[in-house]
């Protein structure tokens, strides 16, 4: 009897390796040859020797990265590396997310990255509208994250949700008030730029945010002329602003220049209450570039993989899921997550999970499955705010 396929996809201390082809998938440690998801900072890190990336995230990347040495493939063009053809495949997450494809001597491999997929179906007007959206490729093996891999993470419908937002800058706007929104410079930012509505009045941003709209803008996106809070004169000009700017800003002698202002702070977390809690801030906005829950089940099953590994995110309870749909589940330690849903401190979902987490967790699961949900969460969740 032949042996079975070796495993395209192995984790090793540098990060996730092909040994066939020889080469590393988001690499956390400096490799020689690094195929890149997304230039977020926990996926794409300094000190490579090469990087493969698709041909849409070369000016975040080097933005971010400065000078390396970047080969770009376009979406769904395919290159040969040792035998093992390799392509690029849109993950909808932010400009120039793609899910590797990996073909090797009749096994098909996909990691993913982080992907934005919402909602049980699709629905164009759910998509991210900053870059292309995620497109399912079929796989014997997907690779997959599970940032908000539980049930409670249901993503508010887009219009809703930049209705919500355009209506408290109003108001701010009205009685005289700064609107200081605070999201990650890359993704959210952008996101928030291109979705709110910018006849209410000016739009400022932080120092951090406009080289990435630069990039962004550059690549064809609509992103409205944003000048620096610091070029601003006249401060009388905040009141009826929006201002958008990273986390790190809450609390700091930056944000003095605004007077009177309502901070805001969108992020997928902002779903718990205990995560709006902690933030301490006037409002929270439920926005997040991750698949939701419903969004995962549907990314996951489109691939038509009947084995499933999970990253990062909630690893356990979203393994203990697929084996209850019959699948082969298993997953990998990583590096990831600490990006653009980062929380005080850098405390990450496991830390909010928690209570809200198993209050609501029986709403799509059985009560069998719920109790092991629950027990996964208390298994994985840390005991105190120091996260990922």
């Amino acid at each position: 009897m032949p042996a079975p396929p070796a495993d395209l996809v192995v984790q090793r201390p540098e990060g996730l390796y092909c040994p066939p082809g020889d080469f590393y998938i988001d690499p956390w440690r400096p490799v020689d040859r690094a195929v890149i998801t997304h230039a977020h900072a926990d996926h794409s890190r300094r000190g490579h020797a090469h990087y493969l990336a698709a041909a849409p995230a070369e000016g975040v990347l080097r933005t971010r990265l400065g000078e390396i040495d970047l080969q770009t493939l376009a979406y769904g063009d395919a290159i040969d590396h040792f035998g093992v053809r390799v392509s690029l495949h849109p993950a909808g997450h932010v400009l120039g997310s793609a899910q590797i494809r990996l073909e090797w001597r009749g096994q098909v491999w996909v990691a993913s990255g982080d992907y934005y997929v919402a909602g049980s179906r699709d629905d164009p007007a759910e998509g991210n509208a900053t870059c292309d959206p995620f497109e399912p490729v079929r796989c014997h093996c997907f690779i997959t994250e599970s940032t908000f891999g539980l049930p409670i993470y249901r993503w508010q419908a887009q219009r809703e949700l930049f209705a919500s937002i355009d209506a408290w800058w109003r108001a701010n706007a009205d009685a005289g008030r700064a609107s200081l929104l605070m999201g990650y410079s890359f993704g959210k930012a952008q996101r928030i730029l291109k979705g709110v509505d910018r006849s209410i009045g000016p739009i400022y941003v932080h120092g951090a945010v406009e080289p990435l709209n630069r990039a962004y803008r550059a690549a064809g996106v609509d992103i409205p002329a944003t000048p620096l809070v610091t070029e601003v004169k006249d401060k009388a000009l905040f009141r009826r602003a929006l201002i958008v700017a990273p986390p790190s800003v809450q609390g700091s002698t930056w944000t003095r220049r605004f007077g009177e202002h309502s901070d805001a702070f969108a992020s997928g977390w902002m779903q718990l209450r205990g995560a709006r809690r902690r933030r301490a801030v006037d409002r929270g906005f439920v926005l997040s570039d991750h698949a939701d829950w419903p969004g995962l089940q549907r990314a996951i099953g489109a691939t038509g993989a009947d084995r499933v590994i999970v990253t990062h995110g909630y690893e356990a309870v979203m393994v203990r899921w697929l084996g209850d749909q019959g699948l082969e589940a298993g997953s990998f330690a990583t590096e990831y997550g600490a990006d653009d849903d980062e929380l005080p401190g850098g405390a990450s979902g496991a830390v909010a999970a928690s209570e809200e987490a198993a209050e609501r967790v029986a709403v799509e699961v059985s009560d069998a499955a719920a109790a092991r949900v629950a027990e996964a969460i208390a298994d994985t969740a840390p005991v105190d705010d120091a996260g990922t």
